[in-house]
């Protein structure tokens, strides 16, 4: 540990609370009609987008017609992008935008992509420099990027809307506020973003690949390619699927350590800023602190463990005598599947934003973390995206545990549970529950299904390294981290669990692993569009309800005593689901030093 590396954390979590706060502000505007800064450019367009699409913005939908709208939106997405894909040779497409020629992946796979760019997952099976052309990436994999982002955010937003709602049944427009989503939000944002990576070394460009010779006297292939673009969406919307195979690992994604720290506060600048939007749009900034105080306290102490568990090394390491610290500034500990230019704190940090939402961009390989470091992202995965979360997603699943834990605390002091002046009844407590409940099952589900099955331990790496055939911690490990990323929408993997054999470069042969891809995509879609219907039901069964002036023994809800007792709820929750199976898996490689 180093103090350039402790400085590091405190420097991103004040950066990021000084940019979410006014962002968060400018979101609840946007949201609730007000002018803005940006009116006056994107007025004239979004009114020409609603007349293209034949939409009355003006119109409010109920929980059912919004969800219609979104299921109806995302199944289009899902069918052109399967599309692109396996057209992706056709004979129309020009050569700049396929310089390789590469072919269409097979359907499973394609299946598997569709379906997890299409939930906001990204998760890959495949190297996207070997496998994908300038044009998939760009007009099937990018637009997705935006889209899904999009639904995530509206969903969220359609929620506090049912919270806040004094009369009627109506949520908002789906379509308005996609559209404003879309030209408010991101479009700006990742223009910057964009720009700044650009002009760190990201590139941007439509050129056939470079071959060169290296100082040995070999060749290699230099993959080239529109990146910037596609990457800055993939931070802002929480997507994570990387141009290379490497992720933000490769120096064309992320080239230094401004590049880095830039990267990650895209991560997670739209989540933090939607927990400010809440404050504002429920007219009390307190509820929305409240909020971020219990998801801040959570994040620090997974980088915290993080941090000190690499820096330490692990057990194997120092009885093999690895722990030298031989890399300038690294101050010793697990440098193994790290860039020197981020170093542990760097990696560590990255590490756990990443798994703390559902974006899965990665800059250094999880599955070579310590047992304990390892265990980190597992147990962020095991929040359910309720720490920060997805662009949308993190908000409206912690709201669903906010509602949980007033439920909680009115049963503990005998009154009828209230949240912001509406009582809360057995509906809305059932729907939430459902809600809550269907990442666990999912990820617990799949993982059951895969390391009961021939054709779920094929795609564990270790089953053709350990004469156990991955039936020990790490091949537990691999699995469920798979499924339990997948069902989170997160897509980052402990690298081994593969779905998609590549034998040639070029995509000649390839094939795929057809149970962990068809299971994969069930679970990142039951586990994404499940929790929206739930929570959609939620703005519906609130929308309606009238607000009471609250009383004496009305529990508040933004205050230090409530964030203590929603920290226990999420732990509590986490704990009986996911604890059973981390001690299968990395806890017990931890304590153990067992690799394989």
């Amino acid at each position: 540990m180093t103090f350039y590396g402790w400085f590091t954390i405190v420097a991103f979590v004040v950066i990021l609370t000084a940019l979410a706060l006014p962002l968060g502000s400018y979101m609840a505007r946007v949201y609730t009609g007000e002018r803005v800064i940006l009116t006056p450019i994107f007025a004239t367009p979004e009114r020409l987008l609603y007349r293209f699409m034949r939409v009355d913005p003006e119109r409010g939908q109920d929980w059912k017609a919004y969800a219609k709208s979104l299921i109806i939106f995302s199944l289009a997405g899902w069918l052109f992008l399967y599309l692109v894909l396996r057209t992706q040779d056709a004979p129309w497409v020009p050569h700049l935008l396929n310089p390789l020629g590469y072919h269409s992946p097979p359907w499973n796979v394609t299946f598997n992509i569709t379906s997890s760019f299409m939930t906001n997952t990204n998760w890959q099976y495949y190297s996207g420099e070997t496998t994908l052309s300038y044009l998939s990436q760009m007009i099937g994999l990018t637009v997705q990027n935006w889209l899904s982002a999009g639904v995530g955010i509206v969903v969220a937003v359609a929620l506090v809307r049912g919270i806040v709602g004094r009369s009627g049944k109506s949520i908002g427009n789906f379509w308005q506020d996609l559209v404003r989503t879309i030209l408010y939000v991101l479009a700006p944002l990742s223009v910057f973003v964009a720009l700044v990576l650009a002009s760190q070394g990201v590139i941007a460009n439509f050129s056939d690949y470079l071959v060169v010779h290296t100082i040995t006297g070999l060749t290699q292939t230099v993959a080239m390619g529109p990146v910037a673009p596609q990457l800055s969406i993939k931070m802002l919307g929480t997507n994570g699927g990387g141009f290379f195979n490497t992720n933000s690992a490769h120096p064309f994604e992320n080239p230094s350590q401004f590049t880095n720290f830039f990267e990650m506060l895209a991560v997670l600048i739209i989540p933090a800023a939607l927990i400010f939007m809440y404050g504002r749009m429920t007219g009390n900034r307190r509820q929305g602190h409240a909020i971020y105080a219990t998801v801040m306290i959570m994040f620090l102490g997974a980088v915290i463990v993080a941090y000190i568990a690499e820096a330490h090394g692990s057990p194997a390491q120092h009885a093999a005598g690895l722990h030298t610290g031989v890399i300038s500034g690294s101050g010793g500990g697990n440098m193994e599947g790290k860039e020197q230019r981020f170093g542990i704190a760097g990696s560590a940090l990255f590490d756990v934003i990443t798994t703390v939402t559902s974006c899965g961009a990665v800059n250094s390989a999880i599955e070579s973390f310590t047992g304990i470091g390892g265990a980190v992202p597992f147990a962020n995965l095991s929040a359910s995206e309720v720490i920060f979360g997805g662009v949308g997603t993190g908000l409206y699943s912690i709201l669903l545990y906010v509602l949980l834990a007033v439920f909680i605390g009115g049963l503990m002091v005998g009154r009828t549970p209230e949240w912001l002046g509406k009582k809360l009844e057995a509906r809305e407590i059932k729907l939430a529950g459902l809600g809550i409940l269907i990442t666990p099952l999912a990820a617990l589900f799949c993982t059951a299904l895969a390391t009961a099955t021939k054709g779920g331990r094929a795609s564990i790496a270790e089953v053709a390294l350990s004469k156990a055939g991955g039936n020990t911690p790490q091949g537990f490990s691999e699995t469920f981290y798979a499924y339990l990323s997948q069902a989170n929408n997160n897509g980052s993997a402990f690298a081994g669990y593969t779905g998609f054999v590549q034998p040639n470069a070029g995509n000649l042969g390839a094939h795929g692993i057809t149970f962990a891809d068809v299971l994969g995509s069930f679970d990142m879609m039951l586990a994404r569009y499940a929790p929206i219907l739930f929570a959609l039901a939620v703005a519906g069964a609130l929308a309606g309800k009238k607000v009471s002036r609250a009383g004496l023994g009305t529990m508040r809800t933004d205050n230090p005593t409530f964030v203590i007792l929603l920290i226990g709820v999420i732990v509590l929750v986490g704990a009986l689901t996911f604890f059973p199976a981390l001690l299968l898996g990395p806890i017990v490689q931890g304590l153990t030093g067992h690799l394989y």
